[in-house]
């Protein structure tokens, strides 16, 4: 299910997490070449991010049916 980024917080570990409009979080880690999101290590790319439509992997799996 599509929804949007509203905000984003570190763990304790000090990898970002995204709040999603959903009430979901997703980890967002800039982790080449694996996962390149280089945007999230800049405050300046995060801000950008805000607004925009990410995939909720947690809303998908409740609206399977089982």
């Amino acid at each position: 299910m599509e929804t949007r980024f509203v905000g984003f917080h570190q763990d304790a570990e000090g990898h970002w997490v995204a709040e999603l409009a959903c009430g979901h979080t997703q980890h967002v880690r800039h982790r080449p070449p694996w996962e390149v999101r280089a945007w999230v290590t800049t405050s300046e790319g995060r801000a950008n991010r805000l607004g925009q439509a990410i995939d909720c992997p947690l809303c998908d799996a409740l609206l399977r049916p089982e």
